[in-house]
């Protein structure tokens, strides 16, 4: 197996080592991605929520010259073997020097140990256990075993970790076996212990914390540099706090102040005036909703007057058919029940065209005797589309090059049925 030189030095991003096996992990379209295993080796794989490293190996080929080859991935397998993911194949026995990329390992350094410090204090404080740790791409979270968290609780442990960090207390790297390993969990010195074999790795926060861990860490509180809390929210298992650590709560907070002064721009108003300017917006947003579904409702009652005005009932059936390129989904269908609701003996045959495909809505009046969500259904399936709706009113959607088709073929349907009442009443 690798020796891991992470374990020892988290620090650590050039070493030199051998290639101990390759193998082809996939082909797409002629592309390879291979797996090649070092004996030693300083970049972290994926594991226990944090991200793999990623960087360069360089061999020297028989001329001279360097190939670099980037590693676009680690991983660990079952075995415990450490393979690097590679779009180039090396030589098992070749002798190589790695590069870890420390710009991503040092940000992984600074979230994983800040999510060490920010889950002793929420136990502490709060008696709230992490179960789970995720670092992520702009974010990491926690999820704690607890049914909610107060907001003042959240500030005053966000304030207590920057405290510690601003302490600059010691974080030191030891192995146990596991039997001291038990002893100092039954202790309670420990806060749990992983099902593995062999020594323990332990990560300690001076008078803080003491957690068994494999991954990278800074060498002292003060490295993790800030740390701000983003967000908390309800999960399965609990409440899951969003955090940023280090350079990323910098970035975090400058892109909030960014958003904050845009917005503050286009109210025209002071920064802390902000969130009153949008308590306001939306309000006056609600009672503009409510007026202008007022406005459409009279508009549809007024229009569907107009339109019963317009047709004339023959043979027992007036049939109102219209398509609307201006008039939205909502206000068709709502049209269409005013317009049944209004008159007798009416049928409304109502296209939007406001967008692709068309939505075609059938409605009938009650003292129609038919089910206009089989004749539309029917309809649909003739043109190898499909649709329904109730007694009263069905929709369906079609193609605008295939609306007319559809219309005559309700037009139809609906006259038969409608004289066929008659004749059997």
């Amino acid at each position: 197996m690798s020796e891991r030189l992470y374990y020892s030095d988290s620090f650590l991003t050039s070493f030199s080592a051998r290639v101990a096996d390759i193998r082809e992990l996939s082909r797409t379209e002629g592309q390879s991605v291979w797996q090649v295993a070092l004996d030693r080796t300083a970049f972290y794989p994926t594991s226990g929520g944090q991200p793999h490293d990623m960087g360069i190996l360089t061999a020297t080929s028989r001329s001279g010259a360097a190939l670099e080859i980037p590693v676009v991935a680690v991983e660990e397998d079952e075995q415990g073997e450490i393979w690097h993911h590679s779009l180039k194949p090396l030589l098992a026995g070749t002798e190589i020097q790695g590069q870890v990329d420390w710009t991503r390992r040092f940000d992984h350094m600074q979230q994983h140990s800040g999510q060490h410090l920010l889950s002793a204090i929420f136990v502490r404080e709060l008696h709230a256990p992490t179960v789970s740790f995720h670092l992520g791409e702009t974010s990491s979270t926690i999820d704690l075993a607890v049914d909610a968290l107060a907001h003042h609780s959240i500030e005053r442990v966000e304030r207590v970790a920057n405290e510690l960090i601003g302490e600059d207390r010691a974080m030191t790297v030891r192995n146990v076996d596991r039997v001291a390993a038990h002893a100092l969990l039954a202790a309670g010195e420990l806060r749990k212990l992983p099902e593995r074999a062999g020594a323990i790795r332990l990560i300690e926060i001076a008078d803080c914390d003491l957690n068994a861990c494999g991954g990278t860490h800074v060498r002292s509180t003060g490295q993790i540099g800030s740390l701000l809390i983003r967000g908390v929210e309800r999960v399965r298992q609990g409440v899951r706090v969003e955090f940023v650590c280090g350079l990323r709560a910098v970035t975090t907070a400058r892109q909030d102040y960014s958003a904050l002064s845009r917005s503050a721009s286009l109210l025209s108003m002071p920064r802390t005036d902000v969130p009153s300017g949008v308590e306001r917006l939306v309000a006056e947003a609600k009672a503009s909703a409510k007026e202008l579904h007022k406005l459409r409702e009279e508009l549809a009652t007024y229009h569907a007057i107009r339109l019963a005005v317009e047709e004339q009932i023959i043979d027992r059936l007036r049939l109102v058919r219209r398509t609307f390129a201006d008039r939205d989904v909502e206000y068709v269908k709502l049209l269409a029940s005013r317009l049944v609701a209004s008159v007798p003996q009416t049928v409304a045959l109502l296209v939007s065209a406001q967008q692709e495909p068309a939505l075609v809505v059938l409605a009938r009046s009650g003292d129609l005797d038919f089910h206009a969500g089989n004749l539309m259904r029917e309809a649909l399936a003739a043109l190898g589309l499909r649709g329904g709706g109730s007694p009263d009113l069905a929709q369906g959607q079609v193609p605008h090059d295939q609306t007319a088709t559809l219309l005559d073929r309700l037009a139809a349907a609906v006259t038969d049925r409608v004289h066929a009442t008659a004749v059997n009443g």
